[in-house]
């Protein structure tokens, strides 16, 4: 007992040394980088552009103007209803996937996880080629008489982001379906309640939990979204989308409105993400799955049926990346394609876009390398070193997942702009935009391998004199590797693809891939924004298969 005693004090006593020291490098960061900018952000929304004096007069302004309050409720509306939709469409889509033996059961998971992990302004794009004015489908139907309506504004927005959003809820929810024990759905068929109401009353409830926070995931990338509203909207502005306009008017930089707007949109974010707690809280449930569900064999008739719906609708979650594929080697003649096959697309944007290439990769491995000390680091401090100071370091790491991109682009360029510090313009303000957003999934995946590695380990090379810094990297970090690079692999997919805050930060020399894309299908250069938006894909995919490989086949979520 006292050898046992001796030990821990052993595994602690390096808390005033080693931890420590990495215990306020970290506290130090989140206060700089993170802290410091969303507090700048306030103090800046409080100020008068001309005067730069204190002023409610910002806000006064959001609430006094229609225009304003107008875009605030399109952001709800719009957040709600494919919050809705997603689920409504995720759910069912889930439990037919994970409980039936399926045909093309690995095909119909490959779609859904690409069409998640992809940029929704892409869908945004390549539903535009395809229902817009002048879209494929939308003459090909009129050649044949139909005249279909218009796809822009409030209908193609939905369309986008329900489509784009609802694996999601699809993932999550199979993997909660996965994880009941078939115990409890047997006692209740012995009870005499089946088929659809052991269902409604005994699966889906206990599932709630899991629903509410794959919902708030859907309703989050709603609101938080900058580019497909932009690109679809054509007039049905969104909040994200006035922040960006209102930060880079034409007429000049309203840094001061810009950042209450930022606040107002944080505050909601904040609200909901409360309130979702507070709900999934009281509706939580332990359960340890002993027995889990068998897989029902359908007869062939049902099977092709259940088969067909749910492969037709992740084949239209996945059909922009198909679109802007078969695009990208199409000819162009200045913004309109025209028959024939060609490889210009990818010799332009070689030629003219190739930095946007480099950026993206070179800013996304420098990102990840920081994201993957940090997750490692900070997740040893989380579940090791329990306390104040490492329950502050997980709240502060993990704040800016709920805060839209655009925002903490405005954050980052408010606060590096001037002073002792100044990040603008380079790539390494992009770079810290990617550790910021991207290191939870980093964080999460590395926090649960650890509670599965004993602490006994550590204590034995600890008993052996081997220092506790020396014992981390030599002897839990292996240990942890895995886990940590699956969720860097999911962090790599993340930062390649994002667009929001890149779009506010990037100059002429830091453009990447998104933007190039962005900007390309802003300048009708439709060619060259499929051949970006296939190398982006490409790299997904290859990502994607690194992540499978690595992970030994687990689901991304």
């Amino acid at each position: 007992m006292e050898n046992k005693k001796k030990l821990h004090e052993r595994f602690h006593m390096d808390k005033f040394n080693f931890w420590t020291v990495v215990s306020l490098l970290i506290l130090i960061v989140c206060l700089l980088f993170i802290v410091y900018p969303f507090l700048n952000l306030i103090v800046q929304s409080f100020h008068d552009a001309d005067t730069n004096a204190f002023t409610l007069d910002n806000y006064i302004k959001f609430f006094q103007k229609r225009y304003y309050k107008e875009a605030l409720k399109n952001s709800l509306v719009i957040s709600t209803v494919v919050t809705i939709l997603a689920t409504c469409l995720g759910v069912p889509l889930a439990y037919i996937g994970t409980r039936f033996n399926l045909y093309l059961k690995r095909v119909i998971y490959i779609m859904v996880v690409l069409s998640m992990l992809s940029p929704p302004f892409i869908g945004a794009y390549a539903w535009i080629t395809l229902l817009g004015r002048a879209g494929f489908i939308t003459k090909l139907l009129a050649s044949i008489g139909i005249q279909m309506g218009e796809i822009y504004g409030f209908k193609g927005i939905v369309l986008v982001f329900t489509l784009k959003l609802y694996p999601m809820v699809y993932l999550y929810v199979s993997g909660a379906l996965g994880s009941i024990d078939a115990s409890l759905e047997e006692a209740s068929e012995n009870l005499g309640v089946s088929g659809i109401q052991r269902i409604l009353k005994i699966t889906f409830p206990v599932i709630t939990p899991t629903i509410l926070s794959a919902a708030l995931m859907v309703f989050m990338t709603a609101l938080a979204d900058f580019g497909t509203p932009r690109l679809i909207g054509e007039g049905y502005n969104t909040l994200p989308v006035i922040i960006y306009k209102e930060f880079l008017n034409e007429v000049g930089t309203d840094t001061s409105f810009a950042s209450a707007l930022s606040v107002i949109i944080i505050v909601i974010a904040l609200a909901v993400l409360f309130v979702q707690k507070r709900f999934v809280d009281s509706k939580s449930y332990n359960m340890t799955s002993l027995r889990p569900p068998k897989v029902v064999e359908l007869p062939k008739l049902k099977k092709l049926l259940a088969t067909a719906v749910v492969f037709f609708v992740s084949f239209l979650s996945v059909l922009p990346q198909i679109t802007v594929t078969i695009q990208s080697f199409l000819k162009t003649n200045g913004p309109i394609f025209v028959p024939g096959f060609s490889l210009d697309s990818y010799r332009n944007v070689v030629n003219k876009l190739g930095q946007s290439i480099t950026n993206t990769f070179l800013y996304g491995f420098l990102a990840l390398a920081i994201i993957v000390l940090l997750g490692l680091l900070g997740a040893y401090l989380i579940v090791r070193r329990k306390g104040f100071t490492a329950n502050l370091i997980d709240l502060l790491l993990m704040f800016p997942y709920v805060i839209p991109g655009a925002v903490l682009g405005i954050c980052l360029t408010v606060s590096f702009n001037q002073g002792p510090l100044i990040l603008t313009g380079s790539m390494w303000i992009i770079i810290l935009s990617f550790v910021i957003r991207k290191l939870p999934y980093t964080m999460r995946s590395s926090v649960g391998i650890l509670y599965q590695i004993d602490k006994s380990v550590e204590e034995a090379s600890i008993s052996l004199s081997v220092p506790p810094m020396k014992t981390f990297f030599k002897t839990t970090v292996p240990l942890m590797i895995p886990g940590v690079i699956s969720g860097a692999v999911l962090s790599l997919i993340s930062v390649i693809n994002t667009l929001s805050a890149t779009l506010i930060l990037y100059t002429g020399k830091t453009v990447t891939i998104p933007v190039a894309i962005f900007n390309c299908v802003n300048n009708d250069a439709y060619g060259q924004a499929a051949a970006l938006s296939t190398i982006l894909t490409l790299a997904t995919i290859l990502c994607l298969l690194v992540f499978h490989k690595i992970s030994g086949g687990k689901s991304v979520v």
